[in-house]
């Protein structure tokens, strides 16, 4: 910074000179003042010329010698741009510049960002299993969970053909529903097992659905639904609300907390108790069951209906009006069989093709029967007139007409119910 003049007038006596004090900016603006606004370029001393090689022989001719940048030889002429360098005090440029015309060099191997900018970037929400790999599911029983079980887990040979079938089943039962459905289950003929399949088909969808199902007893003739649901001790210390009670509040019922005091419990299961009075049992019209089935749409997304033996009782038009499904039961019995093609002519012939191309006729060997039965045949005369025909293998805890529940059931008695189940649901479209 350059130094300040004090003015004559800042000295406090003579012959003793005072600074003048002054702000930093002040100096500093001072400084910018006097400061050169460009400063000169460096200069350095040009090498000595190199001394004159002796003059070659006359006879041999004088061997070529490449220039150096920066200096001449005797008998060259001197570059243009170098002489006003030397003028000046500077030395010539070693190279001439490039113009803009030379052509630059790159990389010839990308660089890290340049590969992370070009290549696609994966989608990491759709597809989280990019993070992480595949496990294979856990096999229950057999060889294969006893060798997981006794490794902890180590070695894991994956669920084997059956059980990957059961997982298959309980993927279509689980299939999540847009809307609400209503299968109905009825026959020609009573005691061949229709509600013991609404009962085991509604607990098998009750188990592996994550919204609640409901069913719903239409029978005229005194229905036993709910009995077979939760065993006849608990349904008679339970409160008596029955669908005649249901139709008598309707007005008034408008959440699902509302309708759960007209419903019974059968673990997820929810249940629209028949009536059990025989002088109202049969008042049941289609009107009324389609207000019903209207107000069960608003809070089920799959509704069973079990409608009794027949198919001409009063309910009975509004039921299949809006059924989207039907389950046709029948029994390994000659009569069984021939009630339940009778059953399917019927609805072909009065306007119900649609639901009886689509219906599951289900075959329960109830009464176990002899084998002078040909079940084949039996299975074989059925098959061709329905969607799907689905065996239930005798099981007392079916047959003995009793409280059913599947932990006391046969694995192929459990495995039956899933497979209507899942039949019904592939039903929904």
């Amino acid at each position: 910074m350059p130094a300040v003049t004090p003015s004559p007038s800042s000295q406090n006596d003579a012959g003793k000179p005072v600074t003048r004090r002054t702000s930093w900016a002040e100096a500093a603006a001072a400084a910018d003042a006097t400061k050169p606004s460009r400063a000169p370029a460096p200069t350095r001393t040009p090498p000595p010329a190199p001394a004159a090689p002796p003059a070659a022989p006359a006879s041999t001719p004088a061997e070529p010698i490449a220039s150096v940048p920066g200096t001449s030889r005797p008998g060259t002429a001197e570059p243009a741009a170098a002489e006003p360098a030397r003028r000046a005090g500077g030395v010539a440029p070693e190279a001439a510049a490039p113009s803009s015309d030379t052509p630059s060099f790159r990389r010839s191997r990308p660089t890290v960002a340049d590969t992370i900018a070009e290549s696609p970037m994966p989608d990491f929400i759709s597809s989280p299993g990019l993070f992480v790999k595949e496990q294979k599911p856990r096999p229950v029983g057999g060889f294969r969970g006893a060798l997981y079980n006794l490794t902890g887990g180590a070695w894991n040979l994956g669920p084997g053909p059956k059980q990957r079938q059961e997982d298959e089943l309980g993927r279509r039962i689980s299939r999540q529903l847009q809307g609400s459905y209503n299968t109905a289950v009825l026959s020609l003929k009573g005691g061949i097992g229709k509600t013991s399949t609404t009962v085991g088909v509604g607990l098998t969808l009750a188990e592996y659905r994550g919204d609640a199902p409901c069913a719903i007893d239409a029978n005229p003739d005194s229905g036993d639904l709910v009995e077979r649901a939760l065993g006849e001790g608990i349904y008679q210390q339970s409160s008596p609300r029955t669908i005649t009670d249901l139709l008598e509040n309707i007005e008034s019922i408008d959440s699902l907390t509302a309708l759960a005091r007209y419903m019974h419990h059968a673990g997820r299961l929810h249940l629209i108790a028949g009536e059990q009075d025989p002088e109202v049992s049969d008042s049941l019209t289609a009107e009324e069951y389609l207000r019903i089935r209207k107000l069960i749409s608003s809070y089920y997304s799959v509704a069973l209906t079990d409608c009794g033996t027949g198919v001409t009782h009063n309910a009975m038009s509004g039921i299949l009006q809006s059924a989207d499904n039907l389950v046709i039961a029948a029994g390994y019995a000659v009569s069984g069989a021939k009630r339940a093609r009778s059953t399917l002519h019927w609805l072909a012939s009065h306007g119900y093709e649609d639901l009886a191309r689509n219906a599951i006729v289900v075959i329960t060997d109830k009464d176990e029967v002899s084998s002078r039965v040909d079940k084949d045949a039996i299975e074989e005369h059925l098959s061709g007139i329905c969607r799907e025909l689905i065996a239930v293998p005798h099981d007392r805890g079916v047959a003995d007409g009793d409280l059913v529940t599947l932990d006391v059931l046969k694995p192929e008695t459990r495995r039956a119910y899933k497979e209507i189940a899942a039949a019904i649901v592939d039903g929904y479209r």
